[in-house]
């Protein structure tokens, strides 16, 4: 592994460790030396690259709302008419509910941050608005902000149930919101 500054993935593998002690632990139980130690990282590298933990976990919540765009990238890009991209919304949140928990602890850790703190609610503000823009290539803008907050709530609902609701109900909730506002293909 390299070292110093010939180590062009120290910083990403920082807040790689950020987000993973933060699913792990919580926000709470979370450190420099328990960072740097996770990252395989001198200790110094933690104030060589922040200014402070402030900085790295925004840093850290930023990588991470940055992959959860991603995923509705991944899910919303392709579907051309109306149909499918109800399909698509139904399908993202079966994925976000049904994959890895560490992204639904990371929201509610990040959440809960924003609840608190205006940074944060600034990047969450950002982040739907990030997230809505992949649904306004198919709902206009209202239908887009209500569906945001239903693939948010069904998705903590399926994920936290002990009973998940099947893909018919998601998929029934999807078509009540957007069938009014649909964009034209």
């Amino acid at each position: 592994m390299a070292t110093g500054h010939t180590d062009p993935q120290r910083r990403a593998r920082i807040l790689d460790a950020t987000l993973d002690l933060i699913a792990e632990e919580g926000i709470v139980r979370v450190s420099h030396r328990k960072i740097a130690a996770r990252a395989g990282v001198p200790l110094g590298s933690m104030t060589y690259h922040f200014s402070g933990m402030d900085e790295v976990l925004r840093e850290a919540f930023r990588r991470f709302t940055d992959h959860i765009v991603m995923v509705f990238d991944d899910h919303l890009a392709a579907p051309a008419d109306p149909g499918r991209a109800r399909e698509a919304v139904a399908d993202l949140v079966h994925v976000l509910s049904e994959g890895d928990r560490r992204d639904l602890v990371l929201t509610q850790e990040l959440y809960t941050l924003a609840a608190r703190r205006p940074d944060y609610r600034d990047l969450t503000h950002e982040w739907m608005r990030r997230s809505r823009v992949h649904l306004e290539k198919h709902f206009d803008a209202d239908t887009a902000r209500q569906l945001d907050a239903l693939i948010e709530g069904l998705t903590l609902h399926r994920a936290l149930s002990r009973q998940p609701h099947d893909r018919a109900l998601t998929l029934e909730a999807i078509n009540r919101i957007t069938a009014a506002g649909e964009r034209s293909p």
